[in-house]
């Protein structure tokens, strides 16, 4: 029985990292762990431009701990007016390292996103051309369209489509929650790939619904029935470089989330790296742990793996962290709903 892995130092390829005071309260969980992270652009108002992207890179940086190391990967919001040229002089300078494409109304702060998408293809087709990534959060937001079957036809009636007709163009399917997403990212043989977050390899549905509203639990994509669940612990851990780690760590107050009108997200920076040694110790994988971690995302985004390695080791299960405190107030950690045997050393 394994009781320590040594993984390269693993990166998040999907990460919300919010702003000022919070900003500052929840990076220190990401850099304790993670190398860099493709850092959201969904602020209010948000990062649409090159010079915005610079401005909140140095925010970023400014409240970085001393003797801490991370390297925060930039991404622009996509509108229906974003510039193709600030786009490439963007990608050109090293500052971006993909674009972030919101359907309007999908998620938290995405009232800015696309409604028009043939608006964009000019955006899309210079992306093509410079080899800049667009990062995609793939629902629909048809209200005729139920809310479990959005990721389902956003596949069908936007990114095929988009795809097709942009067949260059390098997207990642952002937290896919479906195995209809599993199958789409495995039948392209280039140029598509997908994160994975951590919970939606823990809960499905009947979690946040069965027994009483647990809100803590509500996240856009929201969680699927179980067959879905099944199918991302598979495609997480069945060794396909096609699918990475993208915590899509989102942290709220307790006070919004607990609000009449929740906020989607799930906050799992500090107590990732635990819960997917739990995961793939189940699926009898943890060999796979570093392609999935460390490896797969660096190489879709054409970045060296990193150099420095953490060491997790397995020791008395226990529970994990219950919270953070910010200036904003109370922001509640994940809960797997298991003790964490697997800790990162320090």
């Amino acid at each position: 029985m394994r009781t320590t892995i040594t993984l390269p130092r693993p990166d998040d390829w999907h990460l919300h990292l919010r702003d000022d005071a919070m900003m500052r309260a929840v990076l220190p969980a990401t850099a304790r762990h993670f190398a860099r992270a493709i850092v959201m652009p969904n602020l209010v108002p948000p990062v649409v431009t090159g010079a915005q992207a610079t401005s909140y890179r140095a925010r970023i940086m400014a409240a970085l701990p001393d003797g801490m190391t991370f390297e925060p990967l930039m991404t622009l919001y996509l509108t229906e007016d974003t510039d193709p040229d600030d786009v490439a002089a963007a990608h050109a300078e090293g500052l971006i390292a993909a674009v972030k494409l919101y359907p309007a109304g999908a998620t938290t702060n995405s009232a800015s996103g696309v409604r028009d998408f043939d608006r964009i293809r000019p955006v899309l087709e210079r992306m093509a051309e410079i080899g800049c990534p667009l990062c995609v959060h793939g629902e629909v937001t048809d209200p005729g369209v139920d809310i479990f079957d959005r990721e389902a036809v956003f596949i069908d009636r936007v990114l095929d489509p988009i795809r097709r007709a942009t067949p260059d163009l390098r997207v990642v399917m952002e937290h896919i929650t479906t195995a209809d997403g599993v199958d789409y990212v495995k039948s392209a043989d280039t140029g598509l790939g997908a994160t994975i977050t951590t919970h939606h390899l823990v809960i499905n549905r009947n979690h946040i619904l069965a027994g009483g509203i647990r809100p803590h639990y509500y996240c856009l994509p929201v969680a699927k029935r179980e067959k879905h669940r099944l199918a991302l612990r598979a495609a997480a851990t069945g060794g396909d470089a096609r699918f990475f780690l993208g915590t899509d760590s989102a942290p709220h107050t307790d006070a919004n989330k607990l609000s009449p009108c929740g906020c989607a997200g799930c906050f799992t920076a500090p107590n990732t790296l635990p819960i997917l040694a739990h995961v793939f110790e189940q699926e009898d994988a943890l060999d796979r742990l570093e392609g999935f971690a460390s490896r797969h995302g660096a190489e879709f985004y054409r970045l060296p793996v990193n150099g420095d390695t953490i060491t997790l080791t397995k020791g008395t299960p226990e529970p994990g962290p219950a919270r953070i405190d910010t200036p904003d107030g109370v922001v509640t950690v994940f809960d797997p709903g298991f003790d964490l045997a697997w800790r990162v050393a320090d």
